[in-house]
Parts: C-alpha cells; structure tokens; sequence
C-alpha cells in the first residue's frame, strides 16, 4: 500500500512498510467495529423506538464481561505491535552488519555534505569524493553512513530507504542501508532547523556498478589533478 505511493527502494523498506500497514489496518477494524457500534446504538435506541433509557453504571455483570473482552483484544493486537517494531528496530537501528562501503554525511544550515570513498574504497583519504546536496550510491552494496551536524539538529530522511535519522551537534551516529533500485531519489531535512528549513533538499542517485564506477574515477580529486597537470 505505500509502496504505491512511495517507492520503496532499500533492504529494509518492506519490513517497515509492514509494521506502518499492519498498525493501519488494527487501527481501522477497531475505528469500523467502534463507529458500527456507535450508530446501530443511536439506530436501535431512537426516542421514537425504544422506551425510556435505563442508566447502567457499569457494575453489572454483562458490561463488565464485554468491557474485559474489548481490554484483552486491545492487549493481544497491542503485544503483536511491540513484538513487530521492536524486531524491526533491532534490524534497522542496532544490528550492523558488515559495509562495504562507507560514506560522510554532515549536515548544516541549510545543505547537505556528503564524502565519498575515492577509487582507493577507503574514507578519510585525500582521495574522497565531497558533493554537495548530491549522494552517489552502488546499487546492492552495504554502506554505513556516518552522520554528523555542525550547527543545529537536522534530520537525514530519505523516504525510499524508509529511513529518518536525527543528526545531533556534536555527535558522530552510525547507521546503515542496503540500496535495491537505481534511480535517482530525495533526501530531505525531517528536523525544523531555522528559517532555510524547508530550502535543504538533496539528491541520493543509486546506479548500476558501471556507472558508478565510472562516476568514482571521473570525480577523484586525485585524478582530476593528474588531468589538469
């Protein structure tokens, strides 16, 4: 259902898709079930077909049997919940398995940097690839992303992945995805940050192995140099 309206295009995506449609559909049988209830009451018990009202104060045997059934019925839907998004918050936020690639992304008053690996895959080097408001990924591959703020709290969002994260000033969180499409996608701040809040958009292109291969070795500071020389 949402994939419908946003494409999903990470490894965890559908997982969370899955949690979002799951709490959707217990929270609309329990909305028709109430609403049902509600107007075959106000049907059944119209002034011109039922004799006067009887106040019921809850203690009688009856009510209390179906309120103890609505209450477990609630508890089971609300434990099979709590059993679902812990699990996929485990997999998502706590459990890292193993990148093969590593990226840098900081964000700030109001745009977006992200660094890259050069052709030597390792971050950190003088062979890293910085783009502004543009992240390059390789379809299938592992990447953490190390992600920092150097002013205010931003949020790193990008709807595709099912992915938000906070980015907090003075902090290097770590996290990870696994892209599943090529395309080009949107990254967005999910965080009120200042008055160029809604002007910090991005880009996170995901390409076939080739193309970002190629895209890698025609960006490296390294052998753009050797060019100009």
């Amino acid at each position: 259902m949402i994939e419908s309206l946003v494409p999903s295009a990470s490894t965890y995506a559908a997982d969370i898709d899955f949690v979002f449609e799951m709490i959707f559909w217990m929270v609309t049988f329990w909305s028709v079930l109430t609403f049902g209830a509600f107007f075959w009451l106000l049907w059944r018990f119209r002034k011109g077909a039922s004799p006067k009202a009887e106040y019921l104060s809850g203690d009688e045997e009856y009510p209390k049997k179906i309120i103890s059934w609505a209450h477990m019925a609630v508890l089971v839907f609300d434990v099979v919940i709590l059993f679902f998004a812990v699990r996929v918050w485990y997999q998502v936020k706590q459990d890292l398995p193993q990148p093969d690639h590593i990226v840098r992304i900081v964000a700030q008053q109001w745009a977006w940097s992200f660094y890259h690996e050069g052709p030597d895959g390792e971050l950190g080097t003088p062979d890293d690839i910085a783009m502004n408001d543009e992240l390059h990924l390789e379809v299938d591959q592992l990447y953490h992303y190390k992600l920092e703020s150097r002013d205010v709290m931003h949020n790193f969002s990008v709807p595709v992945f099912r992915l938000k994260q906070d980015a907090i000033p003075g902090r290097v969180i770590t996290g990870w995805f696994q892209p599943t499409q090529t395309g080009t996608y949107d990254v967005q701040c999910a965080e009120i940050c200042g008055i160029g809040h809604g002007l910090m958009p991005a880009t996170v292109v995901i390409e076939s192995p080739a193309d970002h291969a190629a895209w890698v070795q025609s960006h490296s500071p390294l052998a753009l140099a050797s060019v100009e020389e």
